[in-house]
């Protein structure tokens, strides 16, 4: 059961960083701990069955995984290129700034 120790831990350090960062990639690696986390734990749980489940599973889970970091490393690019930073904050200003100018 070590797994869900460690599946915890990650799971811990990834909402820590999502309620202390505020620069995009940082909430993105925290929003990836805790699915890793989850992926961990499900994975390892269907695998204490003793079936080729588990393996199926994790090969399913990864691969979804690293598509979705991919189009969310993506936009991440292009929004950090539109707007000239990463920081959560200084975007949304930006945002609101650009929507007061197009209402008026």
């Amino acid at each position: 059961m070590d797994f869900v120790i460690l599946s915890l831990v990650m799971l811990g350090l990834g909402v820590y960083g999502l309620l202390t960062n505020r620069q995009l990639l940082k909430v993105f690696i925290s929003v990836e701990l805790i699915a890793t986390a989850a992926t961990l734990n499900f994975v390892m749980l269907a695998s204490s069955t003793g079936q080729g489940l588990g393996q199926a599973i994790l090969i399913l889970a990864f691969s979804t995984d690293t598509a979705v970091s991919a189009i969310i490393l993506a936009l991440l690019v292009i929004v950090s290129k539109k707007y000239g930073t990463s920081n959560i904050s200084e975007i949304l200003k930006m945002q609101d700034k650009v929507e007061s100018e197009a209402e008026a």
